[in-house]
């Protein structure tokens, strides 16, 4: 069951962000009036579908994406045929090169617009919720935080001059702004101001999360148990909240540290389990883990802003421009080498997975987590790659700079390259996300 529902909410997800991004070029070819032969889900060979009119609206075996076969265009398909007569009025080559650009650019601008539309959505129905604090209330031994000095207590001020006034803030500033530069904190402790340093290549990638810092305020609780595993045999409970380790008090980093510092050794846990206190001794395994998946609660102050519907939008606009700052950050540093390429991609399994754990934590977070993916998709399209939309613009802009056409053999042979390539590049991630699974 649990199988099935999964895959439910995979199939969900896909089929929106696929049939949006491929329904804003079928709609821009049919404004200028091109012809559409084919509406494709997936990737040729054709599996099943009907023809309404003169299109094709089909299901295709390869489910990496999907494409719209417009008249006169060399595409996935990868047919030349028309190359052999005179271009047509309904054909994307006979067509002004600015109505080929918004056709090539309308699948990322639906996905672009859905996101929009979605962070509309949910600000709107809940607002937003924003950790007024800036105090750190753990800073990970070894992490480049610790590096730079940063210490419990501190309050965050400024980050490169830029005042920071939330947690959120803080988060989002330390990866935009070490791109291209190292970093100035600026930070409060006692009664004390001071600058801190810390060099852009102490930065760790986005996908590591390993800046080292956690805000005050956060209670640490057990989302689930490994059954056999330590944690279990001493009788913890999903629901328990872990307040301290050999009678230390202990919030989210301190109790990882604490826990994997005593790997093979034993520990005394204490916990809460609603009001009534609790009290264990766990031997952590080798690799210091107890066998729990560990989550949070911020009781620290917040503040909760409410919009109405058209002042929502600007601020889903802002979450969309947020949102692709730290996207493209995280394919600069993969370009740079500085991101693995193993941590920062996932496919198909792990969509599902995180498809699922949205679903199950409501409607809004699981149109969220499609607004997410809407954007990776659209700004991973415009990538100047054979096979995506940013390879045909790249042809496009060549042809409008140079004033003659890409020959169609260098055009077929860079797409079949690059849709080579996109068949490698999804068997690494498939492959990546079994061994992770």
């Amino acid at each position: 069951m649990e199988i099935l529902s999964t895959l439910f909410y995979f199939i969900i997800t896909i089929g929106i962000l696929v049939l949006v991004h491929e329904f804003g070029h079928f709609i821009a070819a049919k404004l200028f009036r091109m012809r559409v032969d084919t509406f494709s889900i997936g990737f040729p060979p054709r599996a099943f579908g009907k023809k309404i009119g003169e299109t094709d609206y089909c299901i295709s075996w390869i489910p990496i994406g999907g494409y719209v076969k417009i008249a006169g265009m060399i595409d996935e398909s990868m047919d030349t045929e028309f190359l052999k007569n005179e271009p047509q009025p309904w054909e994307f080559r006979s067509k002004p090169k600015w109505q080929r650009a918004v056709v090539l650019s309308g699948g990322v601008l639906m996905n672009l617009l859905l996101a929009v539309l979605i962070f509309w959505g949910i600000i709107y129905s809940e607002g937003k919720y924003i950790r007024t604090l800036t105090e750190i209330g753990h800073v990970t031994k070894g992490s480049p935080a610790e590096l730079a000095g940063l210490q419990k207590g501190d309050k965050i001020l400024s980050i490169n001059g830029n005042p920071i006034s939330s947690w959120d803030e803080i988060e989002l500033s330390v990866y935009t702004e070490s791109i291209t530069k190292d970093l100035a904190i600026e930070i409060q402790r006692n009664q004390e101001k001071k600058i801190l340093a810390l060099q852009q290549t102490n930065i760790p990638d986005i996908s590591e999360e390993r800046f080292g810092i956690l805000p005050s305020g956060l209670t640490v609780y057990i989302e689930a148990v490994e059954q056999g595993k330590p944690a279990e045999k001493a009788g913890l409970l999903p629901g328990d909240t872990i307040v301290a380790v050999n009678g230390v008090e202990v919030g989210m980093g301190s109790l990882q540290d604490a826990i994997r510092s005593n790997a093979g050794k034993e520990i005394i846990l204490t916990w809460l389990r609603g009001i009534d206190k609790m009290e264990a001794r766990v031997t952590p395994n080798a690799e210091g883990f107890i066998g729990v998946t560990l989550g949070t609660v911020y009781n620290g102050p917040i503040k909760h802003q409410q919009f109405s519907f058209f002042s929502a939008l600007p601020v889903g606009i802002m979450e969309l421009k947020t949102t692709s700052v730290l996207f493209l950050t995280n394919i600069y540093q993969l370009i740079i080498g500085k991101a693995s390429l193993s941590k920062s991609v996932g496919g198909p399994v792990k969509i599902a997975q995180m498809a699922k754990r949205s679903a199950d934590s409501g409607v809004l977070n699981f149109f969220g987590f499609i607004g997410l993916l809407s954007i990776s998709l659209a700004l991973l399209n415009i990538l100047p790659f054979p096979a995506l939309d940013g390879g045909h613009l790249v042809f496009l802009g060549y042809e409008a700079v140079f004033r003659r056409e890409v020959p169609a053999k260098v055009k077929i042979a860079l797409q079949q390259a690059g849709f080579i390539l996109l068949l490698v590049f999804m068997a690494f991630v498939l492959y990546n996300d079994v061994i992770n699974f």
